[in-house]
């Protein structure tokens, strides 16, 4: 099979397309033949190196770690899944390998596809969305009337975010770009705040929670608009204690690990209508370096996609 294999920390150049055995199927696993592979920016950070004292990699190794694709095998002790059914998942970063023909995935992480949506569609969700839930659902137990700021809800995570938010009904404030006012504003914002233009710490007050998913200066300036006790959740830049301490509020770094039940939940929510998975550009498995350049560069609109098998 073809995947897109590092054998050396570093830049997008290190990424080579090779023909590797197809993975093992262990007894807890499901074969997955990928149909589309998201591209996530915790992948450029694995390959460069620079997040390697957390997530260390045996190199040679695939990249990639959420995908959306059809079981062509299971391993023995598994009983949820059969060959044919169509899923999508999020393999934890010490197996990963999503760039790639096939994968083979702990059960637990995977899910069934939502029915209403397309492979590619699917493969966009899964790291976002269990970050979005991670952070609001279970570490802000975000709850009806609750205000909320949620920074660059234009991107992959945010955007999923911003309508979670909504699902639970709180009151929703969110970052964005003007090119990205009226998309996010589609997606049930309540309140749209344009960076280019507008301070959002003058604008934005007495927020019960923030999610930040951008880290810096952003960060800092977040501190003002939580009410007294308020919840800071950052995605990025772990929070200082004591600048939440001087600011009278709290602050929460998380970081979501792959579970499938979770991901159920998120795909019943996209079948009911309640959940738009936004897609960016689309990409052939050849052309995951020029993808990772792109992510880079920080001119992406929503999720990257691989398209791999057809």
């Amino acid at each position: 099979m073809k995947a897109i294999r590092i054998h050396a920390y570093g830049d997008a150049s290190q990424m080579q397309l090779e023909e590797v055995p197809v993975p093992s199927c262990g007894p807890n696993d499901v074969l997955v033949r990928v149909i589309a592979a998201g591209i996530n920016p915790i992948d450029w950070k694995i390959r460069s190196g620079n997040v390697a004292h957390m997530i260390p990699k045996l190199l040679p190794f695939t990249s990639g770690s959420d995908a959306a694709g059809v079981v062509t095998a299971v391993g023995g002790a598994v009983t949820a899944f059969s060959p044919g059914d169509e899923v999508f998942f999020y393999a934890e970063f010490a197996r990963g390998g999503t760039y790639a023909d096939y994968v083979a995935v702990d059960a637990a992480q995977v899910a069934l596809k939502p029915r209403t949506v397309s492979f590619t569609t699917a493969a966009a969700l899964p790291i976002p969305g269990l970050a979005a839930w991670t952070a609001l659902i279970e570490t802000a137990q975000l709850a009806r009337g609750m205000r909320v700021l949620i920074h660059g809800g234009a991107g992959a995570l945010g955007s999923v975010a911003v309508q979670l938010a909504k699902a639970q009904g709180a009151h929703v404030t969110s970052t964005v770009g003007t090119a990205d006012v009226a998309l996010v504003q589609s997606l049930g914002a309540d309140e749209v705040i344009d960076y280019r233009t507008q301070k959002f710490e003058q604008i934005a007050r007495n927020m019960d929670v923030v999610l930040d998913t951008l880290g810096g200066a952003t960060q800092e300036a977040s501190w003002a608009t939580l009410r007294a006790g308020g919840l800071l959740v950052a995605t990025t830049q772990p929070p200082s204690q004591e600048r939440a301490a001087a600011a009278d509020a709290r602050g929460a770094f998380v970081f979501s690990s792959p579970r499938g039940e979770v991901l159920t939940q998120l795909a019943a929510l996209v079948d009911s209508g309640k959940l738009r998975v936004l897609v960016g550009q689309e990409f052939a498995l050849a052309d995951a370096a020029q993808a990772h350049r792109l992510g880079e560069s920080g001119k992406t609109r929503g999720k990257m996609i691989l398209r791999v098998c057809t």
